[in-house]
């Protein structure tokens, strides 16, 4: 019931910015990128571990005015972090690994035709994930969610026909509710530095 609010509020926050937003401009190109994440966890036996690099390719669009745009895009995602479980005494480390397609929808203002503010929501739709541990015989059991929604925000630069986008991406809704039958909030965190090439 959270995320079909959370669904709803972002996508009426979009109508009403769109309104205000002439397509005066519009490009469409290729995506690439990087990504250092990480795992939040919740539960007294969890903590943070280890960050994971990952990367992510897809295509954007841009339209607006001069001073506002509004940016959606489409990408593949594979990232993940490290997360740690304390077990009768025993400290376990788990990598968590998603394969993501990823839906940004950036909204933003242009600053001197080249530097630019952003942030709005993203949808991810889970399409794979792996849970692994040092320990081949201890067995892993998670519960993923295959549709989760977070948020996006960071800068930009439009030097020529590249765009550079650095953005903070945080969870609104749990990846995973449970590990080994044990009740936790998995929430993945990254920072994403990515190159854009606008066609036209």
């Amino acid at each position: 019931m959270r995320q079909v609010i959370h669904i709803s509020l972002a996508l009426l926050l979009l109508s009403l910015i769109s309104g205000e937003v002439r397509a005066q401009e519009f490009s469409i190109g290729p995506k690439i990128g990087i990504s250092q994440g990480n795992i939040s966890v919740t539960g007294s036996t969890f903590s943070k571990g280890n960050e994971k690099l990952g990367y992510h390719a897809g295509i954007f669009a841009r339209l607006g005015g001069n001073r506002i745009f509004i940016q959606p895009e489409i990408l593949y995602s594979n990232t993940g972090g490290e997360f740690e479980h304390l077990q009768s005494n025993n400290q376990v480390t788990y990598t968590a690994s998603f394969d993501r397609i990823d839906v940004p929808l950036m909204a933003g203002f242009k600053f001197a035709n080249f530097f630019r503010i952003q942030a709005g929501p993203s949808l991810t739709f889970i399409l794979d994930n792996e849970l692994s541990t040092q320990d081949p015989l201890l067995t892993i059991a998670s519960e993923p969610n295959t549709t989760t929604l977070g948020y996006q925000a960071g800068i930009g630069l439009d030097i020529a026909n590249m765009i550079l986008d650095f953005k903070y991406e945080g969870a609104l809704a749990n990846h995973v509710d449970s590990i080994a039958g044990l009740p936790t909030d998995q929430r993945q965190n990254q920072l994403i530095l990515s190159l854009g090439i606008r066609l036209f």
